[in-house]
């Protein structure tokens, strides 16, 4: 029986076969790697993953599409929502780095990127599609518009590559936006911060991006007594990702003194 797409979950099935042999050739799976899908919906991407891989773990959200797809042979479906997924365990069982792949679902895809960082160090990489601007962001350089609180954060950690972009009759249903793959590797130098003090750091500084950070960074760190040394005659956006990543690390060896 067809599956009608559910709009509580943004479901937009990638059917372009195209489309889908160029994102398969990026991700370049190989057998013995430890893949999981997010979202594999009627398996666009599952079948040929699987056909390269021969095991494939999917996080299904779904109840109908996850009893589909537990029965195909090779597949390990987990029937959950993704942002309760400990990617931790899944790496665990799987005795590697994860390789994790997805047509993410737009309507939660940032908190999903957001999910997946602090496993970021059991992550070999990560392949999405995602909404073009969401991309946009998340590769975005300082001093232009799509520099934000998506781009310091992923770019601390991640070296973000957009691969391809998709437009929206490679999908049923087309959603009304243009679509992104995008590559995301973990860094191996990427500095030692407290993520929860890193993101609330960020946050403070793009809450008013048209203001000076003196008028939110600066009072946020006047109450931690580290308000010297940082040019707070700045907007966020003019801020490079190194600068913040230095800022926060400051805070740190200042707490533990």
């Amino acid at each position: 029986m067809a599956h009608t797409a559910r709009k509580r979950f943004g479901q937009h099935f990638l059917t372009d076969e195209g489309v889908i042999h160029d994102i398969v050739r990026a991700i370049a799976p190989e057998p013995g790697q430890a893949l999981v899908e997010i979202g594999p919906g009627l398996g666009a991407l599952t079948a040929p993953l699987l056909h390269r891989c021969k095991a494939l773990t999917v996080i299904e959200l779904d109840r109908d599409l996850a009893e589909r797809l537990r029965q195909r042979p090779g597949l390990t479906v987990v029937q959950a929502d993704v942002l309760t997924v400990d990617f931790g365990a899944l790496a665990d069982a799987a005795g590697q780095p994860l390789r994790v792949v997805g047509n993410l679902p737009y309507n939660i895809s940032t908190p999903i990127l957001f999910a997946l960082l602090p496993w970021a160090h059991r992550i070999a990489d990560q392949h999405f599609m995602l909404q073009k601007e969401v991309v946009a962001r998340m590769a975005a350089r300082p001093q232009t518009g799509d520099y934000g609180r998506l781009s310091v954060m992923l770019q601390w950690r991640f070296k973000v590559e957009p691969l391809l972009e998709v437009p929206p009759d490679a999908f049923d249903p087309p959603p009304r936006v243009d679509s992104s793959v995008v590559r995301l590797v973990p860094r191996t130098e990427a500095a030692p911060l407290e993520a929860t003090l890193f993101e609330e750091l960020v946050q403070v500084a793009f809450s008013q991006r048209r203001k000076l950070l003196r008028h939110t960074l600066g009072r946020w760190l006047d109450t931690r007594g580290a308000a010297g040394g940082f040019d707070l005659q700045r907007r966020a956006e003019e801020v490079p990702v190194a600068e913040y990543v230095d800022l926060a690390l400051s805070l740190q060896a200042l707490k533990r003194h």
